[in-house]
C-alpha cells in the first residue's frame, strides 16, 4: 500500500510518498512558491540525486498536478497515480469539530471551509490541496490529520481564557494547540526511550523551529500547550512575538495609525526573534553574530544565586560587544522563556515529571540554546551531560542528553510528523482507529528504527 502525504502552507505543498507494505519512503519533495512564476520544485529519490527546478505554478491545483507528474513521470516511482491507496493531509485547524483524523467527505470539506475563519494562514490552504487532489484523483480516498486533535485532552480550566464567555460559546475562542502531531510522536518515542507505556509517562516536549510550542503531556495526553487561539500565542519564536500585554497592539495601532490586518501582519511577521534583533529570525544567524560559543557561559557560573542572575546579565554582554548585543540578546530572552515555560508545566503534572524531550529544526539542533535553558537545574533532578549534548543533533538520531543518573531525562528525538501522517490515513481506511489515545502505533514498539 503506498501512501501520499501532503502538507500544503500557503504558498507550499510538501509531500512524501511512503510504500506501507514495504516501510519505506519511495520520494518526498517540496515545491515553494506556489502561485509564481517561478515556483521551485524540490524533488528526492532515495539513492539518487535531488533535482531542483523552477516552474510557473499558479495555484496549489497546478502544483499538485505537479507533484503527480513527478511521481509518473521520467524520474517517477509509480507506472500509474493508481497505485496510490490513499492520501493523507495535513490540516492546521479541526476546531472543537474534529478531535481525530477523519476520513474526508463533502461535510468534513464543509467544516475545515467553516473554520478557515480561526486559522486563515493555514485552513485554507490546507483546503486547496484537499479539492485539488479530489479533483484530480476522485477515486482515492483522502483522510484529514489535524494539529489541533491532539490537545483535545486539554481540560477546560486549561483552555478557557478569561474573557466574556460568550466569545467561546459563539466564536469559538478558546486556547486549541498545535504541532499536535509532533508532540504526539516525540512523546511517544519518549516513552520507548524511558521503557514505559505512554500511559505511563508525564512529559514536557518542546518543539523548537520557526515556530515554537511546547506541551505537558500527562499520562500520555495533553494536559496544556503554549500556543493558543492562533498559533502567535506563547514563547517567542523567529518571527512571532508570543505572550505579550494584550494592550500593546492596541496602544501601537493607534500611535502608529495602524489597521488590524497591518497589526497581524507586524506580529506573526516582524516580531519574534527577527523584531529583537532587527536583522535574523534563523537562530543560527543569531548564534553567529552573537559570538558566543557553549564553553564560555561555564564562566559565568557562581555559588550565589541573586548575584549570579545580575553577574551573568553584565558578563555576557561584556562578552557581546565583540558581537551583536541584540543577538545574544535574543538568545537570553528564548531561553529564559522555555525555562519559564519548563517550571509552570513541571506544576502543571504535580512535580512528576519523567522527561523532557527537545524536537524540531531549533530544538535538534542548536546544543547552546539546550545548555542556556537545561544549566543549573539540579534540584529538579535535571543533571545535563554537556558532551552528549554538544554530539546532539539531527543526524546522531534519538539520544538522552543527561547524565544516567538524572532523575529526570532529557532526550533530543528527531521528529517526523509525516509518519504520524501517514499512520494515521492508514488506521482511518482500516478501520481500526478510534483516537490518537487509544490508537497503538508502529513507533511506539521497542524494535521501531526511525527513518532518517
Amino acid at each position: 500500500m503506498k501512501v501520499l502525504v501532503l502538507n500544503c502552507g500557503s504558498s507550499s505543498v510538501k509531500f512524501d510518498l511512503f510504500d506501507w507494505k514495504l516501510q519505506k519512503n519511495l520520494a518526498k519533495g517540496l515545491i515553494e512558491r506556489v502561485g509564481t512564476i517561478n515556483a521551485t520544485i524540490h524533488y528526492n529519490r532515495p539513492g539518487s540525486q535531488p533535482i531542483i527546478y523552477q516552474k510557473e505554478l499558479k495555484d496549489h491545483s497546478k502544483a499538485i498536478n505537479e507533484v503527480f507528474s513527478l511521481l509518473v513521470g521520467e524520474n517517477g516511482v509509480l507506472s500509474d497515480l493508481n497505485e496510490i491507496y490513499a492520501i493523507g493531509h495535513r490540516v492546521v485547524h479541526g476546531g472543537e469539530k474534529f478531535k481525530k483524523s477523519t476520513l474526508i467527505d463533502d461535510k468534513v470539506i464543509s467544516t475545515i471551509q467553516k473554520l478557515s475563519s480561526l486559522a486563515p494562514l493555514h485552513n485554507p490552504p490546507n483546503l486547496a490541496g484537499i479539492l485539488a487532489t479530489k479533483e484530480l484523483l476522485p477515486n482515492i480516498p483522502q483522510v484529514a490529520i489535524f494539529d489541533t486533535a491532539f490537545h483535545s485532552t486539554i481540560p477546560d480550566f486549561a483552555y478557557i481564557y478569561a474573557l466574556p464567555f460568550e466569545w467561546y460559546e459563539k466564536y469559538g475562542i478558546r486556547r486549541y494547540g498545535f504541532h499536535g502531531s509532533s508532540h504526539l510522536y516525540v512523546s511517544r518515542r519518549a516513552a520507548v526511550m524511558l521503557d514505559k507505556h505512554i500511559k505511563d509517562t508525564n512529559l514536557i516536549t518542546l518543539h523548537i523551529g520557526n515556530g515554537v510550542s511546547f506541551c505537558a503531556i500527562k499520562s500520555g495526553a495533553s494536559i496544556d500547550t503554549s500556543m493558543g487561539f492562533t498559533p502567535l500565542q506563547g514563547a517567542v519564536m523567529g518571527t512571532r512575538c508570543g505572550d505579550i500585554d494584550p494592550a500593546i497592539p492596541l496602544y501601537m495601532q493607534e500611535k502608529l495609525k495602524l489597521s488590524p490586518a497591518q497589526m497581524m501582519d507586524i506580529l506573526n511577521k516582524k516580531s519574534g526573534l527577527l523584531g529583537i534583533t532587527g536583522k535574523y529570525y534563523d537562530r543560527r544567524d543569531i548564534i553567529n553574530n552573537a559570538k558566543i560559543d557553549i564553553n564560555s557561559i561555564d564562566e559565568l557560573d557562581t555559588e550565589n544565586l541573586i548575584g549570579d542572575i545580575e553577574q551573568e546579565h553584565l558578563s555576557i554582554f561584556k562578552k557581546a560587544e565583540e558581537g551583536d548585543p541584540r543577538c545574544m540578546l535574543a538568545l537570553q530572552i528564548e531561553a529564559y522563556e522555555i525555562r519559564k515555560y519548563l517550571g509552570s508545566y513541571f506544576f502543571a503534572l504535580n512535580g512528576y515529571l519523567d522527561a523532557i524531550v527537545f524536537t524540531a529544526g531549533v530544538g535538534e539542533n542548536s546544543p547552546l540554546l539546550r545548555y542556556m535553558v537545561l544549566r543549573k537545574l539540579e534540584n529538579l533532578g535535571i543533571i545535563l551531560d554537556k558532551d552528549k549534548n554538544l554530539k546532539a543533533d539531527s543526524s546522531t538520531g534519538e539520544i538522552a542528553i543527561t547524565k544516567d543518573y538524572s532523575k529526570v531525562k532529557v532526550f533530543v528525538i528527531p521528529t517526523d510528523e509525516e509518519r504520524v501522517f501517514i499512520e494515521d490515513t492508514i488506521a482511518v481506511l482500516s478501520g481500526n482507529y478510534k483516537s490518537h489515545i487509544s490508537y497503538e502505533y508502529s513507533f511506539q514498539k521497542k524494535n521501531y528504527k526511525p527513518l532518517k
